[in-house]
């Protein structure tokens, strides 16, 4: 009889004797004894048990993990000494590695040799060149430190129109020059990066400038005492354009790539001319003239700027209006400006042209605080001329976007602000006039 049926008939007779029911299994038993939460306990064990075997046999196809390199190091808090002075003492070896890997002055001088003993003719005019084969034999001689400099990339970066596939030796050699300065640059201003993240905070670019002054010929006539000023006067000009945001920091990067640093390191040069000087911003000329004109309006002598005393800033002409947006958006102590406030409105006006100068002005003209100029903020201001200037997208209301590119934004914001460039305009055609007819009587003399 087959095994099925004998289970089924099993199955099917009745057995009511309890001395002959069947027992169960032990494991039954201790089953039945047991609650429903012991249970899931019981069960939650052995599902981590044999996860825990199963991942542990995935082992050595997991250890992948492992070689991913550390990315995070938590910055020591102000009361860990010791491990503040680690990481300042690791960052000055790390900075002054990297500055023995730049080339010195006898590399340079080596380099220029060998570029000059490779040339290939013929030459364009006075002007050496050098081609793709010879770049390289260059490269194999000049050593280790110049290797980043001959690559294809760099070689066709240089390549322009020449026929035979030469690049000016010159142009490669200012380029190499220009690298180094720049990696020199950047390790002398890591060196006063403080919290040693990539950024400058304003005390930090301050001590830089300060320490670089008596290196800059053409401050050698600054005062010490006028020092603190001149140290004001020209940080406040890297943060008002590099920090529109107001964060207190500066990217070492974004200074290394405007021109900022460029027209301050220009001092350096001994012959600098007069019209170079009265340009540069960071000239001794120029912040003085900056710091007299704030002396001059000071009229109280209280080191601050009423709005009254401002009102006389460049040929008194500012309207009322802006004059009380001025002094109700900027940083006042006790409604009067402190030279910091007044280098920041001295900067705006002075460059008109510049976003960061038209979002100065934008704010102060925004009396809503909307982000946008509508018929009722020019009104304020001036009159619906203004929207045929600018042609925004919004027939309604000017954007900064807008207002930058119209390319109107400097005769915009004169007209709005001051009454001697709102005269200006409103007269521009008798004055092309004027200027025209002083033009002939000159030629017919």
């Amino acid at each position: 009889m087959d095994w099925k049926e004998v289970l089924r008939r099993r199955l099917a007779t009745p057995n009511t004797d309890p001395n002959k029911q069947p027992k169960l299994s032990g494991v039954k038993q201790d089953c039945e004894k047991k609650s429903e939460q012991e249970l899931k306990d019981e069960e939650m064990d052995l599902f981590t048990k044999y996860y825990s075997e199963w991942k542990g046999g995935r082992k050595n196809t997991n250890e992948f993990y492992k070689m991913i390199p550390r990315f995070y190091y938590r910055l020591p808090a102000e009361d860990e000494v010791l491990l503040q002075k680690l990481r300042e003492e690791s960052r000055a070896v790390f900075l002054q590695r990297k500055s023995r890997e730049l080339l010195d002055n006898e590399e340079l001088q080596n380099l220029w040799f060998l570029l000059d003993k490779h040339q290939t003719p013929p030459m364009i005019g006075e002007e050496a060149m050098i081609n793709y084969e010879n770049f390289l034999k260059v490269g194999e001689k000049a050593g280790p430190k110049c290797k980043q400099f001959f690559t294809a990339k760099v070689f066709a970066k240089l390549l322009h129109t020449d026929s035979y596939g030469r690049i000016s030796i010159m142009q490669f050699f200012n380029y190499v020059m220009r690298k180094v300065w720049l990696h020199q640059t950047r390790i002398g201003l890591s060196l006063y990066d403080v919290a040693g993240q990539g950024y400058l905070r304003e005390s930090d670019l301050e001590n830089y400038i300060l320490e670089l002054i008596p290196t800059l010929p053409q401050l050698d006539g600054l005062e010490k005492s006028f020092y603190s000023f001149y140290v004001c006067t020209a940080v406040r000009k890297f943060f008002f354009f590099l920090d529109p945001l107001r964060t207190g920091k500066i990217k070492i990067q974004d200074i290394l790539a405007c021109s900022f640093l460029d027209d301050l390191l220009e001092l350096r040069d001994e012959e600098l001319s007069k019209e170079s000087q009265e340009t540069n911003w960071f000239s001794a000329p120029s912040a003085l003239r900056v710091y007299g004109q704030y002396l001059n309006l000071d009229k109280d002598h209280n080191g601050m700027l009423s709005k009254e005393e401002l009102s006389r800033y460049g040929t008194a002409t500012m309207t009322s209006v802006f004059l009380d947006r001025v002094f109700q958006e900027c940083l006042t102590y006790d409604g009067e400006m402190d030279y910091k406030t007044y280098l920041d409105f001295v900067l705006a006006l002075e460059n008109r042209k510049e976003p960061a100068a038209l979002q100065y002005i934008f704010k102060l003209l925004d009396i809503e605080n909307k982000g946008y100029l509508n018929v009722f903020s020019l009104n304020y201001f001036f009159r619906d001329e203004i929207f045929d200037m600018v042609k925004p997208k919004d027939p309604l209301k000017i954007s900064l976007q807008d207002l930058i590119n119209s390319n109107q934004g400097d005769t915009v914001t004169t007209i709005l602000i001051d009454l001697n460039g709102f005269w200006t305009y409103e007269n521009r055609e008798a004055l092309v006039a004027n200027d025209n007819e002083n033009s002939a009587d000159l030629d017919d003399t």
